[in-house]
């Protein structure tokens, strides 16, 4: 023990005299090197600054069953309350289905909802964070609603099994449609505790309060022996015969992820791209044509109409029970020069055909029509098109000006070519393309087949009256060019024109039948008698074979 020691000392002393050797510069040197250039303590902290209450309320108890993950990792990056309260008018705004008025209905509702949720569902735990209360909020009400609060004895139906048992409370809501979830969607709520706290049921036993029992409430296919409780528990083997689809197992848990995400907004996909910077949609864009017409309704009001015009042949055709049908969604967005909005409009169209009629109406037009007042000035519409069968989709962003009728001068409305122009009938009333007493489908394409007649439609507004005839007190000629080459000359004689006064309606068919294919112009003049002004309007169109 005492060699032991001595050995421990000698190399103690020698590890000593070494350290002592070592210069003090160096040791300065390497204690220097690990020495931290700045005092942690004195670096400034890196803290986020915490969002106020108020933002996060809105944010965790107002709106966490409709708001986006985007939007809400957006909402989380902003910086300052003013952008905060930016954010969160135009998330309301975006999901207001009429923005047109001051009152956002869509707004109104939704807090309508949450009272309610609270009001009814409450069971401990506030109502709007219970199952029933989150469905609800997110989705509205029920079509139908098939409860039983006190459970009890229940015969299943054929599609559940069949048989006898008992259950917990439970409720089954439905829904005929949901976007994004589907039709005729049934959502089971189950009260295992009797507490009034409802859950979503994944399957039909989570209701069954003798699932456990042994022996007892049996499906009609146990009961003969056919397949085992045990089974049912497990989920094994279960008897699917007379299952129905929606209550399938990978269908109800599609169902219910469905149902947890966010309600998709109205047409938001087109919306979002209206203002989206890049001109590229995809890569099979959608092709259609766009006319705005002017019509006078006084001095500061102006019927605008927004017309669209999609080949039938760039559109996908489906058949759904014997008949080919293809869809399309339009969405529209009219803005003011000063950005205000003025007017939006969204519709989906449907075109259908029989399975002979379909070679024929692909090389046909499907059209649409949109018609709002304005009062004059400078806008911009901004319209997408989507097919919904091959999501294909096209934008056009157009602007235009909405003429000032002076009530005393000689003035006329937007020259319409069309492809149909009639009376109005009764089957008419509160239809497309109704202008005063006509129905007037543009020809945007202006393309006419040999023999077609070419509607001809023009409003002339203070056009004077003659007191010795009792006619208008102007001069309408139409002038037909082809190559610069007058075809034909012809002037209005007013016979059969119902108008007068203020406003006078040109309503004439153009027959075809004597004229050659190719390019022509049709020159409307206008001239009023007293006043000698003169209006011109033009429009252009082709004859085919």
């Amino acid at each position: 023990m005492t060699k032991i020691y001595f050995v421990r000392f000698v190399f103690l002393a020698a590890a000593l005299m070494l350290a002592a050797s070592v210069p003090v510069s160096a040791q300065r040197d390497k204690n220097d090197k690990n020495r931290p250039n700045q005092d942690p303590t004195e670096r400034p902290r890196n803290v986020k600054p915490e969002i106020k209450e108020a933002y996060r309320r809105w944010l965790d108890q107002d709106v966490p069953y409709i708001i986006t993950k985007e939007e809400r990792r957006a909402f989380m990056a902003l910086q300052t309350d003013e952008e905060r309260e930016n954010f969160i008018e135009n998330f309301w705004r975006r999901r207001d289905p009429n923005p047109d008025t001051e009152e956002n209905e869509f707004r109104e509702e939704y807090y309508e909802r949450i009272a309610y949720a609270n009001e009814r569902f409450t069971s401990g735990i506030p109502g709007w964070r219970t199952d029933r209360g989150r469905i609800y909020i997110a989705w509205g009400k029920p079509d139908s609603i098939e409860s039983r609060p006190s459970g009890g004895a229940y015969d299943r139906p054929a599609y559940e099994g069949g048989g006898t048992t008992t259950t917990y409370p439970f409720e089954v809501w439905f829904y005929r449609h949901l976007d994004g979830v589907g039709d005729g969607i049934e959502i089971e709520f189950v009260d295992p505790t009797g507490t009034g706290e409802y859950r979503i049921a994944r399957n039909a036993n989570e209701k069954d309060a003798l699932l456990m029992v042994p022996g007892a409430g049996l499906t009609l296919s146990e009961s003969l022996g056919l397949s085992s409780k045990g089974d049912r528990i497990s989920g094994i083997n279960s008897n699917n015969t007379y299952t129905r689809e929606q209550d399938m197992p990978f269908r109800r848990l599609e169902i219910i992820t469905a149902l947890q995400r966010p309600p998709a907004v109205k047409y938001g996909d087109l919306q979002s791209m209206v203002g989206g910077d890049s001109g590229v949609l995809d890569n099979n864009p959608l092709n259609f044509d766009l006319r705005v017409d002017f019509f006078r309704q006084s001095e500061e009001r102006v019927v605008v109409t927004f017309t669209i015009q999609t080949p039938n042949r760039e559109l996908q055709f489906e058949n759904e029970g014997g008949i080919q049908t293809a869809k399309l969604n339009i969405f529209g967005r009219i803005t003011a020069v000063s950005g205000k909005r003025s007017g939006i409009f969204e519709d989906a169209v449907t075109t259908y055909a029989t399975q002979e009629e379909l070679a024929t109406m692909r090389d046909r037009k499907s059209v649409y029509q949109k018609a709002y007042t304005l009062t004059p000035g400078t806008y911009k519409v901004d319209v997408v098109v989507r097919d919904v069968a091959t999501g294909n989709r096209g934008i056009i962003n157009q602007g235009f000006t909405v003429p000032r009728y002076d009530d005393k001068l000689l003035s006329t409305s937007t020259l319409v070519l069309a492809s149909t122009l009639r009376p109005t009938e009764e089957r008419d009333i509160g239809a497309m393309f109704v202008i005063g007493n006509a129905k007037v489908i543009p020809n945007i394409e202006g393309v006419y087949k040999k023999g077609q007649d070419v509607g001809v439609y023009m409003q002339v507004y203070n056009a004077g009256i003659d007191q010795t005839t009792l006619r208008p007190a102007v001069d309408v000629e139409y002038v037909l060019t082809k190559n610069g080459k007058e075809v034909l000359r012809q002037p209005e004689n007013w016979e059969g024109l119902s108008d007068s006064g203020q406003r006078l309606t040109l309503a004439r068919l153009l027959p075809t039948g004597f004229l050659d294919t190719g390019e022509y112009e049709i020159k409307v003049m206008t001239r009023d008698k007293v006043s000698q002004q003169v209006v011109e309007n033009k429009g252009k169109f082709r004859i085919v074979d």
